[in-house]
């Protein structure tokens, strides 16, 4: 039992993490641009160094994680972004929200290398547990629309980072009260040294280049993500006005989107563990290609339909990155391979907002989109030089 609602914290952590990362994605889409009489593409500029920090404080994160308590980190991250959240509420200027912002990112840092961490290390049947623990973060994303969404309509924009803000800190308690004791006993003194172990050359070569791949996919497939998550809100507000016009009902259009797209995790995760990770990692590139390329020029349902069938492939590639480090890297280093992920992840998640608001105010959405099946097809060259069957990193005794 104490094992289940352990698993469930993590998963609703990962739930909030990205929840909070773009609560303000909607927030400006649909409400900051008309009561600041701010443009869209200025507003980006004000969440970009927020979307830095997520990226930058992940390696300092999963370096504390290793070396005091993951458990305290995670007990950390919960507390300390629902204060952060909170404090974005009383935002009176685009430069406070910006600062508050970057607050939020710093915590948000923590979740990835060290939830991640946790749960590659706890438990059995890795793939599926990535994938569950992923479809939890989807659902983040495609809540902070429709929640957002309801409380501009119910109260305005400020209660959607309160309320979160007061969950999460709720959550926080919790967490800590399942966790104290190994929050307060000191992480072992684990051998961290190589063993004398003789690597032969030709895996050495495997393991970069397999290595190479994990993070060139990594860094291209943030940009979709980041522009695929951040613009949908906006690009539904354009597109889909035939069928919706409400932010309640936009934001509950983008969470049904969402929701579908992080239901391609459990098939992903089923897959892993059976078929390995080239082969599902090249028919969700592939899809992505395809999908792409189609929707400029879509409106409406078609649009819709569309806007569904690409983000259930770019959702269910999300777990396939973190299974293959969970096989190539080392327990002990794991929250710190996680932690150099996500900050590659995230740096080029948060330069690809710039790329959004200067895409978007020259060309429009046709020309992202037309970007984004450009870069599903590099992904997909990428994955074709992946082995059929992966090197796995041998444990370091203690």
């Amino acid at each position: 039992m104490r094992e289940r609602l352990h698993f469930l914290l993590l998963n609703i952590g990962h739930f909030l993490d990205h929840l909070f990362t773009l609560i303000f994605a909607t927030v400006a889409a649909l409400a900051l641009y008309r009561e600041w009489g701010l443009g869209y593409a200025d507003l980006l500029r004000y969440a970009t160094p927020g979307f830095f920090a997520f990226g930058l404080f992940a390696l300092p994160a999963g370096w504390l994680a290793d070396k005091w308590s993951r458990e305290g980190m995670m007990a950390t991250f919960f507390i300390g972004i629902g204060l952060a959240s909170i404090a974005t509420s009383f935002a009176r200027t685009p430069l406070q929200i910006g600062l508050a912002l970057f607050v939020i990112g710093v915590f948000a840092a923590i979740y990835h290398p060290v939830g991640l961490a946790i749960v590659v290390e706890k438990w059995k049947n890795t793939g599926m547990r990535i994938a569950v623990n992923g479809v939890w973060g989807n659902l983040g994303v495609a809540s902070a629309a429709l929640i957002t969404g309801y409380f501009i309509d119910h109260g305005g924009w400020r209660i959607a980072f309160l309320a979160p803000g007061v969950a999460s800190i709720v959550v926080g308690v919790l967490y800590t009260a399942l966790t104290w004791r190994e929050i307060t006993t000191p992480r072992a003194n684990i051998a961290m040294k190589a063993t004398a172990r003789d690597t032969p050359a030709q895996m050495k070569a495997l393991l970069l280049r397999v290595s190479t791949i994990v993070f060139l996919t990594t860094a291209v497939s943030s940009i979709v993500f980041q522009s695929t998550t951040f613009a949908l809100p906006k690009v539904f507000d354009e597109r889909l006005s035939g069928i919706s016009v409400s932010p309640t009902a936009l934001g509950g259009l983008a969470f049904l989107v969402f929701a579908l797209g992080s239901m391609g995790q459990l098939v992903v995760g089923h897959c892993l563990d059976r078929l390995g990770p080239r082969t599902v990692f090249i028919a969700a590139a592939a899809a992505q290609v395809v999908f792409f390329a189609i929707m400029p020029g879509l409106v409406d349902w078609a649009a819709l339909a569309c806007a569904m069938a690409f983000m259930l492939a770019a959702f269910g590639q999300i777990p396939i990155n973190d299974y293959m480090i969970g096989r190539l890297a080392e327990g002990e280093w794991r929250a710190r391979i996680y932690g150099v992920r996500y900050v590659v992840s995230f740096t080029v998640l948060a330069a690809a907002l710039p790329l959004i608001a200067f895409v978007y105010e020259n060309w429009g959405f046709d020309a992202l989109f037309r970007i984004l099946a450009g870069s599903a097809a590099i992904i997909l060259g990428a994955v074709l030089m992946l082995p059929q069957r992966l090197p796995r990193a041998e444990p370091v005794p203690a």
